[in-house]
């Protein structure tokens, strides 16, 4: 669905079905974070560990996917009258 990078680090959004407590389907995106990088002989690995200076790249590419899911819902008001506000 979206993707954000900043340096060695990723997230990525994905929408994964969910059954409500109603029986209804639903679909809630989520994010998943990662680090690749490239192991001594050369092969492309992922790690979900951050070291000091990846840590500020994790958040960047997690508040890009926050910034993203937000605007999603308000792009899909159900009519139901219930607001969401998020506070920081």
């Amino acid at each position: 669905m979206a993707k954000y990078t900043a340096g060695q680090v990723s997230a990525a959004l994905w929408e994964n079905e969910i059954s409500t407590g109603n029986g209804k389907q639903a679909t809630m995106l989520k994010a998943t974070l990662q680090k690749r990088f490239k192991d001594r002989d050369g092969a492309w690995k992922s790690s979900n560990s951050f070291n000091r200076n990846e840590i500020p790249l994790a958040v960047y590419c997690l508040n890009k996917c926050f910034q993203f899911m937000i605007e999603e819902q308000r792009g899909s008001d159900d009519g139901s009258g219930v607001e969401e506000e998020v506070v920081m």
